[in-house]
């Protein structure tokens, strides 16, 4: 894809299913990558295996000092962020109302909190320039809702309004973000959410069933659209909310 070629990229959550295919698809194309994971171990990893072009960082995303850190280093070592891809999540499933207070700043840590301390530690350098791209991974739970998942699906949705009103902010800075809404798919936020056993098979048959392309969205079926936002490719495109989904949902 055009303009990826010598570019950086930090890329949190790289440690895991889906993020380690982004990175791993971003390198692909000649970018560098700073893989951000709380397990560094993981992240370490998911750097080896692409080689050269890739750095790993321990970085807990909820703590902005950290973050601030952490893009230094970053920075310091590789040169400016052209991309960040907001790509770490998580969550605990369980109907609100049986849940609590210390589960919810949690949830919002990671999934509302990491991605505003990753924003802010990077946008500023990309607006100064006058360049630069920025994707968040959402969910479709933010468009639709999901039974077990109210906190998670509320900072997705913020995250999704956030994002709306960023690339407005940044456009005149010639800064693009945009989010990438996954279905359901294979990640280990689905495998808590439907459980083990019987049971558990059902409801992953059940979800198969639903999806017109009768499969669940695997990780390296994101990349592509990643690395297409990231791209020159993308360069008039900002303020958009794309679904991956199978079909499954087509919300306009």
């Amino acid at each position: 894809m055009k303009g990826l070629t010598g570019k950086t990229a930090i890329v949190t959550g790289g440690g895991g299913g889906l993020g380690s295919a982004i990175c791993a698809r971003l390198a692909e194309e000649g970018v560098t990558v700073g893989v951000f994971d709380l397990d560094f171990d993981a992240a370490s990893e998911v750097a080896k295996k692409i080689g050269k072009n890739a750095k790993a960082y321990a970085v807990d995303i909820s703590d902005q000092q950290a973050v601030i850190n952490a893009v230094a280093a970053f920075e310091d070592a590789h040169g400016q962020t052209d991309i960040l891809v907001n790509n770490a999540g998580w969550d605990q499933v369980g109907n609100f109302l049986q849940t609590d207070k210390a589960l919810w700043e949690k949830i919002v840590g990671i999934n509302l909190w990491g991605p505003l301390h990753m924003t802010h530690a990077v946008a500023s350098g990309m607006a100064e320039r006058g360049s630069g791209k920025i994707i968040t991974i959402a969910s479709d739970a933010a468009r639709v809702g999901s039974s077990g998942e109210g906190v998670y699906s509320a900072c997705k949705g913020g995250m999704v309004a956030f994002s709306k009103t960023l690339a407005r902010e940044l456009a005149r800075k010639n800064v693009n973000v945009n989010v990438v809404c996954p279905g359901p798919s294979d990640t280990a936020i689905l495998n808590d959410f439907i459980g083990e056993g019987e049971m558990g098979q059902k409801i992953y048959e059940g979800l198969k069933r639903a999806i017109p392309f009768k499969r669940l969205g695997q990780p390296e079926d994101f990349g592509g659209i990643v690395t297409f936002l990231a791209s020159e490719e993308a360069s008039y495109i900002t303020g958009q909310v794309i679904s991956v989904s199978g079909g499954l949902t087509m919300a306009g």
